[in-house]
């Protein structure tokens, strides 16, 4: 398979260019909760607001510094190293007094004791993130252009692209992915959460394929579709296009693309015609990827295409944009970079 890069949907305006994370504060991410802690129960909640460090070393500094288990701290979302980043973190049997010896310095910048709960803080138990992110040196059209790529994305949608992080470094994870699908000795000689990892880049890595070429109907719904509610996250089968499209244009709902899975539904009608079409071109079908999925133990789900950009705010000031939005979880910052900044 030969790597390929996502289309823009803003293909006709041209790429602002620029350079980001010149320093962490160019990127500040702020986690939004899904709830706050009811104020009883064995797990302490506390916000951290760090610098320069990633969230499994923030996990493991907590554990050394207030002696409980990784097992024991538990948090909704990776954040990013090379940023300023707040999140909530919940604690398994620690009190506000361990939390004290936590010290302040250029990597914690700030901890706040919440309240208890009764339960851990989980994998995607939050309501999506606030970015304030900083491009420096755009070119020198960036106050014609930033308002044309915006324009589109709120109107239309940001195409969900799965970030180029989920790839590693050299952008090949998927490979690896691919090679445990069709290898099943090799997957037994791996623990179950490495195998899947690798297994959630592979379909992360059909997934941006399946959006790719939808990209220019990013905003309209097909009969046989899955359809996703935006309140909810709920999905159902589009029966009635024209009837449901009206919904599509307000962004009550949106298309989406399969995650494989033993469990999740395929798409019927021209969006499954497209799915069955993307994993042939990948080397693959349906078959071995539910075959896959049954054996590492896990069901699959779909995926919005599109999700919605809010709390818009940017300003230019001189060759230095600003820029503030909002996204639900699972969706990157990187996928309105990439629009506005067109260099990958």
């Amino acid at each position: 398979m030969t790597e390929q890069i996502e289309p823009f949907l803003t293909s006709t305006v041209p790429g602002i260019g620029g350079r980001i994370r010149t320093t962490p504060e160019d990127f500040q991410v702020e986690e939004r909760p899904l709830y706050l802690p009811c104020g009883e129960g064995e797990h302490l909640y506390v916000k951290i607001t760090k610098r320069g460090l990633s969230t499994p070393d923030l996990v493991r500094r907590l554990s050394s510094t207030l002696g409980a288990k990784a097992q024991a701290i538990g948090v909704a979302g990776l954040k990013d190293a090379r940023a300023v980043t707040t999140q909530m973190v919940s604690l398994l049997g620690v009190n506000p007094e361990q939390v004290s010896r936590l010290k302040i310095d250029d990597q914690i910048l700030n901890v706040e004791v919440l309240a208890r709960h009764r339960n851990r803080l989980r994998t995607g138990h939050h309501a999506g993130n606030h970015f304030r992110l900083v491009i420096r040196e755009v070119a020198g059209h960036a106050a014609e252009t930033v308002p044309a790529v915006l324009g589109q994305l709120s109107k239309r949608g940001v195409p969900n692209y799965f970030g180029p992080q989920r790839q590693g470094k050299s952008g090949d994870n998927y490979q690896i992915g691919t090679a445990l699908l069709n290898d099943p000795h090799r997957r037994k000689k791996m623990n179950r959460a490495k195998r899947i990892w690798y297994l959630n880049t592979y379909q992360a890595f059909l997934f941006n394929r399946i959006l790719a070429r939808r990209l220019d109907d990013i905003d309209r719904i097909f009969v046989g579709d899955w359809a996703t509610k935006l309140e909810n996250g709920a999905c159902f089968q589009v029966e009635d296009a024209e009837k449901e499209q009206p919904r599509v244009d307000r962004f009550e709902i949106s298309p989406t693309g399969i995650l494989f899975g033993s469990r999740v539904s395929w798409a019927s009608g021209e969006p499954g015609r497209i799915e069955e079409a993307v994993i042939a071109e990948a080397g693959t079908t349906r078959d071995a990827l539910v075959t896959a999925a049954k054996a590492c133990g896990f069901r699959g789900e779909r995926r919005a295409l599109r999700v919605p950009l809010v709390e818009l705010d940017w300003s230019l000031n001189g060759s230095v944009l600003t820029l503030a939005f909002a996204l639900p979880p699972g969706s990157y910052a990187t996928s309105v970079l990439r629009e506005l900044m067109k260099d990958k």
